[in-house]
């Protein structure tokens, strides 16, 4: 039976995942559109699709010498993101992202962090705050909550060692027993306060999307993350729709 020919979609996902891995580098050369549309057996039409959606998501730069990976990718990971390469039990190391931890402490939570929590009146949480880059360019200012009770067998959660960052959801994850089955994020524009403008490098008032994770299992939730990213910078979720 002949192969189902490829969607220009199905095509710019396979490129993308190949960028965020960090298996296409930045500057390197993609294959030319005669090789892509042998390759996938599809016309320069869906090739040329692929690459402009591509191109607009800014993960690469067409040139009359061809398409490349963006040097300066304006892109960067999103929670869904983060808890594949969690499940798959790597890191985002490998999409060139790094973080550096900016505090992790013990401390009296918000009131609506202690009822995301089911805390009691007078519990203590572990908030660690971080930013993430990518070589020069700040790709994410986020703050991660935890309940204070994970210090009993994740005393981790206060350590702030440069590479731990990005396996501290594993070491929660493996030190509780529990497995996230349920995730959720919320996301909205709005102008960056003087905090988050020195961290991600803009000025005060810069127009910022600003969003919130919960990772929870049946027991309640297990990770609860706010996060914020500079203008122009492209995130996106692939999902089904249900029947």
């Amino acid at each position: 039976m002949p192969r189902a020919q490829k969607t220009f979609n199905e095509i710019a996902d396979h490129y993308r995942e190949r960028i965020l891995s960090g298996a296409l580098e930045p500057g390197s050369r993609l294959p030319s559109s005669e090789e892509l549309c042998g390759t996938w057996g599809v016309t320069t039409a869906t090739i040329n699709r692929a690459l402009q959606a591509l191109a607009v998501e800014q993960y690469i730069r067409v040139t009359p010498r061809g398409a490349f990976v963006a040097d300066d990718q304006q892109w960067t990971l999103t929670p869904r993101d983060r808890l594949t390469w969690i499940q798959q039990a790597g890191t985002f190391l490998a999409a060139g992202e790094t973080s550096i931890v900016l505090a992790a402490e013990l401390t009296r939570p918000p009131l609506y962090v202690a009822e995301l929590f089911d805390l009691d009146e007078g519990a203590l949480v572990v908030r660690r705050e971080w930013v993430a880059g990518r070589g020069s360019t700040r790709t994410a200012y986020a703050v991660t909550w935890y309940p204070a009770t994970y210090l009993a067998v994740a005393p981790e959660l206060l350590n702030t060692a440069p590479g731990l960052n990005h396996t501290i959801t594993n070491k929660v994850l493996d030190a509780t027993k529990r497995t996230i089955t349920h995730a959720r994020d919320d996301m909205h524009a709005r102008n960056a306060n003087a905090r988050e403008a020195n961290h991600l490098g803009v000025p005060v008032g810069s127009t910022i999307m600003a969003g919130a994770h919960r990772w929870s299992d049946e027991d309640g939730v297990i990770e609860y993350g706010e996060w914020c990213l500079p203008k122009l910078f492209t995130i996106g979720y692939e999902y089904r729709p249900t029947s």
